[in-house]
């Protein structure tokens, strides 16, 4: 009868090991999965004849820029606003304009005087591009 018991014992301590490892291989799949589809995500860029947006609001989100590119006159403030839950920075390619680091729904404004391209970027992720066409 002990023989029994500790082999009933051992099935079940093996049982257990193994569903907690099932169960841990699950989670650990999941969030890796998650973590790469967002790294591997191609946001959108300021590719080349991409078409231009109107309005003044840029939203970050999923390490992507929406709009990529927009329009406006001389004289408009764009607000570009972080909807991703990691920061996010603007930063002019021209040294015109640096935001901070910019946490979940904080907000960086910046008004746009003279017409011309305005190229910005990530500066913690620079493959998120965009840019800012400003005409008279």
């Amino acid at each position: 009868m002990m023989k029994t018991i500790g082999i009933t014992k051992n099935v079940v301590v093996r049982s257990r090991a193994l569903a907690f490892a099932g169960v841990m291989s699950t989670v650990m799949f999941c969030a890796v999965a998650a973590y790469s589809a967002r790294l591997t995500g191609n946001p959108p860029s300021a590719a080349a004849g991409a078409p231009a947006a109107t309005g003044t609001e840029v939203k970050i989100d999923n390490f992507a820029l929406n709009p990529a590119v927009i329009t406006v006159k001389a004289g408009t403030q764009i607000i570009w606003i972080n909807k991703d839950d990691i920061p996010h920075t603007v930063d002019s390619s021209q040294g015109k304009f640096k935001s901070a680091a910019l946490d979940t729904d904080e907000k960086f404004e910046f008004k746009f005087s003279e017409p011309g391209e305005y190229p910005f970027f990530c500066r913690m992720h620079p493959k998120m591009t965009g840019k800012v066409i400003v005409q008279p």
